[in-house]
């Protein structure tokens, strides 16, 4: 019998999914079948493998629907087969039909060719996926950005950094929308030319963390919201490990910036690790609880990273970056006190500094050496520098 997960990747495109439809017709199919994938979704014991397995045996969601229960029996247990007989009463679908006439809110299936191309290589794609924003965004070239949810201050300010600077170089920043690193992580990408998705474990009509509803809508409004749950789906614990898998499968890389051991960060870093994708993670202090979940990937294999150019330099070629934004006018400028915020609690290097701040090497020298003279800063071995006070 068809279960609930798969061991292979689908590795097939979209249309291939729907055997004996005509590929031309495939646009206008789906949007004429919607309330069938929709129904197909909702069908309780079903599964993502099993709705795929008979999408290929009968051809569409609408076939699925009207098959036999002796037919359906050959592929799926007794039970599950007269839940598909027997259908999705049409009040269950009302509230997505509503939501949908927003023009902010979308509903993309497997046959759609907005649904992203990154996750039919992964072992168990999502039948559907609402969305909420921009469709563009789907498929994107993107990074995934995750950590704890306790994060320290130096950890979030590393989040909105790399987060900022990596998708000004063009890639989309996928995260989970919850506290701490994945928050930083959303705001940083925000203010980038690659924009940002929130891949969440509720329903679109549910905010959750609670505090994010601002952040929410700015996604919303700049980037994008998915999840593959229905409207009206709690924060269930379980269901926030499942959506990891699309975080990682929908990047091309994952940055871990902070974890602990127990971080659920790590479930992310492992899917990605395990569907191909590169992996890294910055390191940080012997002593600190939420470095060690870090460490603990780079003894693994992950890449360790120090700034955004070193995870640029892994993906060479691996997507198309936009045009950088333009440089800071001179008069917008940091000025010399500004420094020791840009540098932090963590040693840096001049190039990080000039990335932070704008400045070319020459202005940067001569208010480092001001700060020095002045104690407020350390120059340390390597060409780092180090905050005091």
């Amino acid at each position: 019998m068809i279960g609930e997960s798969s061991s292979q990747p689908t590795n097939l495109p979209a249309e291939k999914l729907l055997a004996g439809q005509d590929n031309n017709l495939m646009a206008g199919y789906v949007d004429e079948s919607l309330k069938a994938w929709l129904s197909l979704s909702l069908i309780q014991g079903l599964g993502g493998e099993g709705a795929r397995h008979l999408l290929k045996e009968f051809g569409s969601p609408e076939a699925v629907l009207a098959a036999s229960v002796n037919s359906l029996r050959s592929f799926v247990k007794p039970d599950v087969a007269s839940a598909i007989s027997k259908g999705i009463h049409d009040d269950a679908l009302t509230p997505t039909l509503i939501w949908l006439e927003d023009q902010q809110n979308h509903v993309i299936t497997l046959a759609d060719n907005d649904y992203p191309q990154a996750l039919l290589n992964i072992s168990d794609p999502p039948l559907l996926l609402y969305v909420k924003g921009r469709l563009d965004l789907l498929n994107a070239s993107a990074l995934a950005i995750v950590g704890s949810r306790h994060a320290t201050p130096q950890g979030i300010s590393n989040a909105e950094e790399f987060a900022n600077l990596l998708s000004d170089a063009g890639l989309c920043i996928i995260s989970g929308m919850a506290h701490g690193i994945d928050a930083a992580a959303h705001r940083g990408a925000l203010r980038g030319q690659g924009s940002s998705i929130a891949v969440v474990g509720t329903g679109l009509d549910k905010v959750y963390p609670a505090a994010n509803r601002d952040l929410a809508h700015t996604l919303a409004k700049q980037g994008a919201i998915i999840s593959e749950f229905p409207l009206g789906t709690p924060p269930v614990g379980t269901n926030f490990p499942r959506r990891n898998r699309l975080i990682s499968g929908m990047s091309i890389g994952c940055l871990v910036v902070e974890a602990s051991q127990q971080s659920g960060s790590l479930i992310t870093a492992r899917q990605a690790m395990e569907q191909g994708r590169d992996v890294f993670a910055i390191p940080g202090s012997i002593h600190s609880p939420q470095s060690r979940g870090c460490h603990k990937l780079i003894k693994q294999g992950a890449k360790l990273v120090e700034t955004a150019q070193d995870i640029l330099e892994e993906l060479t070629g691996q997507f198309a970056p936009f045009a950088p934004k333009p440089e800071t006018p001179q008069g917008d400028s940091p000025q010399g006190d500004d420094l020791p915020d840009l540098i932090g609690f963590d040693p840096v290097s001049m190039d990080t500094l000039c990335q932070r701040s704008g400045l070319t090497v020459s202005q940067l020298s001569a208010m480092l050496l001001t700060l020095e003279l002045e104690g407020r800063i350390a120059a340390l071995p390597g060409g780092l520098f180090q905050r005091i006070h």
